[in-house]
């Protein structure tokens, strides 16, 4: 390898960010790692082959498979070879890998082995929904795919409901519409929101408005069929809802309960969900305590 190759290997282990839509989104040094990879971690390894296909790339290296299912056996296997001086390149479908993608297993396994792994950047859904939103962008939290179970949603639109951080999330085209329903219902019908659709996409939209305003929206749509594309959404504050009402401290106490269950430290949740209101987090943690008994 020449010395240009050389300098993209300062790691062993690379995740590289792919197009989540537009292929003029793969960057130089992209291409330049999988011309140079002697392995191609893939989630799904066909998807990696025709980006590679659309780049005018012949990719030399192993394509392996590394999905949810398989993660945890297979990331040994990529640690043994990059500890034998392989360089492996991790991709995903679209966008980051261990950001709601295969990788995070890897990547904990590679820091506990001391196998040195480095991340190549570029496209991610999450920050460009949120730029386009034209919600806060000044603080904001990433919270996935929303659950399918219906008790894990219930305790995440618990949360939702006094965050006035603005949250990103993702969902599908078949469930959108009764998400937004849901939300509206739970979390206030003036609550802002964003709902970006097939983003850097050629049919690129992006609705913004009350929850109530896009549920009503997606309703229709669905009547219609016409909900498709990869969906995120965006959600305002609890702050920014018009004739927003002010949690009790119980509702608060619950949410810092919640989140200490989830494995966050009590005193550092109550404190942050005191910040801003009329009520004190010694006030907050001495009710959380409370409903813990």
């Amino acid at each position: 390898m020449g010395h240009d190759t050389d300098s993209l290997w300062e790691a062993p282990i690379v995740l590289a960010a792919t197009p989540i839509g537009n292929l003029g989104d793969a960057t130089d040094r992209l291409q330049r790692l999988l011309l140079s990879a002697e392995i191609v971690a893939a989630e799904d390894t066909r998807r990696a082959r025709h980006l590679c296909q659309a780049l005018g790339i012949s990719a030399p290296g192993r394509f392996l498979s590394l999905h949810e299912h398989n993660e945890a056996s297979r990331a040994q296997e990529i640690l043994a070879a990059a500890h034998e001086g392989t360089t492996v390149l991790v991709v995903s479908d679209a966008g980051m890998p261990a950001v709601s993608d295969p990788g995070f297993r890897l990547v904990s396994a590679a820091i506990e082995a001391g196998v040195g792994v480095t991340v190549a950047p570029g496209a991610s859904a999450v920050t460009t929904a949120l730029a386009l939103s034209g919600l806060p962008t000044d603080r904001f939290t990433f919270a996935g795919f929303l659950p399918r179970k219906a008790s894990d949603r219930r305790r995440l639109l618990e949360r939702l409901a006094g965050e006035d951080w603005t949250t990103v999330l993702f969902e599908s085209p078949h469930r959108v519409a009764a998400t937004l329903e849901e939300m509206a219902r739970e979390l206030g019908p003036t609550r802002p929101a964003a709902l970006c659709r097939e983003l850097t996409k050629r049919h690129e939209e992006v609705l913004r408005g009350s929850l109530a305003e896009l549920a009503e929206t997606f309703a229709q749509r669905q009547e219609q069929g016409t909900v498709k594309g990869e969906m995120v959404l965006v959600l305002g504050g609890a702050d920014l809802a018009e004739g927003g009402v002010e949690l009790s401290v119980e509702e608060l106490a619950q949410q810092v309960v919640d989140r200490a269950a989830a494995g966050e430290k009590l005193k550092v949740v109550a404190k942050d969900v005191a910040e801003g209101r009329e009520v004190s987090s010694r006030e907050l943690y001495d009710a959380a305590l409370a409903l813990r008994k």
